[in-house]
């Protein structure tokens, strides 16, 4: 276990958050705001945590699976637990675990929350709450591997340990490359949102934060109703960017050297826009008595639809109010939810083709025993391993849903509120159904269950085994395995 150069790469992760922490602190002082200090302190506590794990620089640079599974696990557990201390310096939010649960919420772009005035808040810890959205959509190792060079070229297991999706492979020779091309397309993308919110009227700073928002698919607002008071075109621009957030970005690359029939040949993309398509128009039908017009109805699904798929958790009405069927389609978007390698969370829509496509040769060979038929997607034969891959990977997602909810019920609310906070929390979405709906928040579960719910987050963002693989104390004590090696310096 090379353990130097996981404190040595959680280090930069902690100097790279204490400079993310500088925007914020900006953002205070031209609002004239004292919260930023609670920045300033936090940027300082995070640059000495960072010093003092990078001050020795280890001369072995290998990195295995199991470093990065650490490495991932432990920089998202720091930061989270860095990002927390802005809140409660502040005075906003004197609770550590509501201020932690809140962080780490944001970093996985879950969009949950215990704030029950959003509004109350400085416009510094509001873009902070917002910003974490924008760096965890991504992933902020990630960011650390496009823009740190001696660690790029050795970092291929920790983005595969990071990105969502059944498989991560390369674009690019160079993971660093990929890493930063990953990261052109997703600044370029803010951008264009911006620009078209600030064309239809959205003042600058509610524009950017809620790029950031829908950027990480994450929907912490800065308005107690969320999206509602602003006006439909808004509210289309957000529900365009939330379904192209969901698209995975390695399909936005081939379209930009211009591989059209590749892209339009996935079966994963096909597969999410039929199923968005659809969804939206039913709920438009069951939902339109609801509304004055049919116009208004299509509106408000379309964005729900959008915004739970994402897994963004943007809200343009009390969707706890629809009807059973459209509720029902909303927790069923809830399991599948985005494309792999996009910035949402969900099962993923990849998996869910696999899966289906899997079923379906289970079936034939029942009907026809000698027959023999492979797994193919996105033009490839799957082989055995990702095909168990991804059947095991639901068999412990399934598992994981379980025991949180069975925890989650010795709390006094009743089973649709329990469950929808397994759900909105597991798969990363935020708002879910009952006392967790779009107009309520998380602020009455108890401590226990706030950090159960905030491990279930990071759970569902780390998609699973990185976390729980990362954190065991025993593979700290395993000897290295080469078969797990990726790279290694020369001496």
């Amino acid at each position: 276990m090379n353990r130097r150069m996981i404190f040595y790469t959680v280090g930069r992760i902690a100097i790279v958050e204490a400079a993310l922490m500088l925007l914020p602190a900006v953002v205070s002082l031209i609002y004239l705001e004292k919260s930023g200090f609670s920045f300033l302190i936090t940027a300082a506590i995070a640059l000495v945590l960072g010093f003092l794990l990078t001050r020795f620089k280890p001369k072995d640079t290998s990195i295995y699976a199991k470093e990065s599974f650490s490495i991932v696990a432990y920089a998202w557990l720091l930061m989270s637990l860095l990002g927390a201390l802005p809140f409660v310096i502040s005075g906003f939010v004197p609770s550590y675990i509501d201020a932690f649960f809140e962080t780490v919420s944001g970093f996985t772009t879950t969009g949950a929350s215990i704030l029950t005035d959003v509004e109350a808040l400085d416009k510094g810890l509001l873009f902070w709450r917002s910003f974490t959205h924008w760096i965890g959509g991504m992933g902020v190792l990630v960011l650390v591997t496009a823009v740190v060079s001696n660690i790029g070229d050795r970092s291929i297991n920790i983005l595969k340990a990071e990105m969502p999706g059944p498989t991560v492979g390369k674009l690019l020779p160079r993971s660093r490359d990929t890493a930063k091309v990953l990261y052109i397309i997703y600044i370029a993308l803010t951008f264009i949102q911006i620009i078209l919110l600030r064309v239809g009227g959205m003042p600058l700073y509610d524009s950017i934060v809620h790029t950031f928002g829908t950027a990480g698919t994450g929907g912490f607002g800065i308005k107690n109703n969320s999206i509602a008071s602003y006006s439909p075109y808004l509210q289309w621009v957000i529900t365009v960017f939330m379904l192209l957030f969901s698209i995975n970005f390695n399909l936005y690359y081939l379209l930009l050297i211009r591989k059209f029939k590749t892209v339009f040949k996935s079966d994963e993309l096909r597969f999410f826009l039929v199923m968005v398509l659809c969804c939206i128009a039913i709920v438009t039908v069951n939902i339109a008595p609801l509304y004055p017009s049919a116009s208004e109805a299509l509106r408000h699904s379309a964005f729900q639809v959008s915004s739970i798929v994402s897994t963004t958790g943007y809200a343009t009405t009390d969707f706890d109010l629809w009807p059973g069927l459209s509720k029902s389609i909303l927790m069923l978007l809830m399991v599948v939810g985005a494309c792999a390698g996009s910035t949402g969370g969900g099962l993923k829509a990849a998996r869910v083709v696999i899966l289906l496509k899997s079923v379906g040769r289970e079936l034939q060979k029942l009907l026809h025993p000698r027959s023999v038929k492979t797994v193919s997607t996105e033009g490839k034969k799957l082989d055995d391993t990702t095909l168990n891959g991804v059947n095991s990977y639901f068999s412990i997602y399934i598992i994981c849903i379980v025991v949180i909810y069975i925890l989650l019920s010795f709390e006094p609310f009743d089973m649709e509120t329990n469950f929808s906070a397994t759900l909105a929390c597991f798969n990363n979405i935020g708002p879910g159904l009952g006392k967790v709906g779009p107009t309520t928040n998380y602020a009455a579960y108890s401590g226990f269950s706030k950090i159960l719910l905030s491990f279930a987050m990071l759970l569902g963002r780390l998609e699973i085994f990185p976390l729980l693989l990362g954190l065991n104390p025993f593979i700290w004590k395993s000897k290295r395995n080469k078969a797990f090696k990726i790279n290694k310096t020369n001496k």
